[in-house]
């Protein structure tokens, strides 16, 4: 069923479009376990707010680098990379197929594609920056590297402040884009890549990010995140559903406030997303509401 050197099947997707389901039922088709990519998910403490799968969802296929962190420890691309390559080939060896979801495609594309040598920065201009994303927020320095460097502007994950601020500390520090210091690595070849994303209506995957949010509220969101308060600093937690409620601890919005700009910032996000994958020509998509569609493209794609 698969090819002599193996298949990786990754599994991509707006947040909230389904991707968790789809690389579950695939998982049970192909016989195989999941190698999780989803960056905010490896943190043991963050589990409502980055909307971890629980173990009724993952319905007994084996997840990997799920909760494996403690909130204090960090962990880069390369970390991930090096940690996930054994796991790869055993399954590779083992059932033919693997598959990942995700997630961070830094992550994923440090696995399939290597880690980019990245250009020299300056760590008193990467220190300024981050000062002033203290003090400012990301909002400035977004507008710095647009006018810096529009090409990394336009796709850079912008609610990821140290990607805006590495990028733009190497700007400065060389005087040119960072988009132009940077390579294209290609896929590895050792082993086949199948890309499938999920794919709704924009108004469908709104609604189903508004009612994903009022669930982690229930769930008990709040707590989770002011037990988290300590450590909001850490990179982990500038991000979208923590910050926001951090926010809202400080005095600054009110609970429904915060609850809002949750779900328009992570509405923002997933329009990135879905802009970001139709730039890729070597994604499928398919719709989570038809899981056969999913089951037969990849059959026909791996035979």
């Amino acid at each position: 069923m698969t090819s002599d050197k193996g298949t990786l099947v990754i599994i991509g997707g707006p947040t909230a479009s389904g991707k968790t389901k789809a690389a579950v039922q695939l998982a049970q088709r192909l016989g195989t376990e999941v190698i999780s990519a989803d960056s905010r998910q490896f943190y043991e403490s963050m589990q409502i707010g980055t909307a971890r799968p629980t173990e009724s969802e993952l319905n007994g296929v084996k997840h990997h680098f799920l909760g494996h962190l403690e909130i204090a420890e960090t962990w880069s691309a390369g970390s991930f990379a090096r940690a996930a390559e054994p796991v790869l080939q055993e399954l590779i060896a083992t059932n033919g197929v693997a598959i990942i979801v995700g997630g961070s495609g830094l992550y994923i594309d440090a696995l399939i594609k290597g880690l980019d040598p990245l250009p020299l920065g300056d760590h008193k201009i990467r220190e300024q920056l981050q000062e002033r994303y203290r003090t400012d927020g990301s909002e400035p320095l977004l507008n710095e590297l647009k006018e810096r460097d529009p090409a990394t502007w336009e796709r850079i994950d912008k609610a990821n402040p140290h990607r805006v601020i590495r990028a733009l500390e190497v700007c400065i520090a060389s005087g040119r884009p960072f988009s132009e210091q940077r390579t294209t690595p290609q896929d590895r070849t050792d082993i086949r890549i199948v890309r499938i994303a999920m794919h709704m209506p924009r108004e469908q995957l709104y609604e189903r990010i508004d009612q994903r949010v009022d669930a982690m509220i229930a769930s008990g969101l709040l707590g989770e995140a002011r037990a988290l308060i300590p450590y909001k600093a850490h990179n982990a937690l500038r991000t979208v559903g923590y910050r926001e409620l951090f926010d809202h601890f400080a005095g600054n919005t009110t609970l429904d406030e915060a609850i809002a700009l949750i779900k328009q910032h992570t509405r923002n996000y997933a329009k990135r997303q879905m802009t970001w994958l139709h730039r890729d020509t070597s994604w499928r998509f398919v719709s989570p509401s038809d899981p056969s569609e999913l089951i037969q493209l990849v059959d026909g794609l791996i035979r």
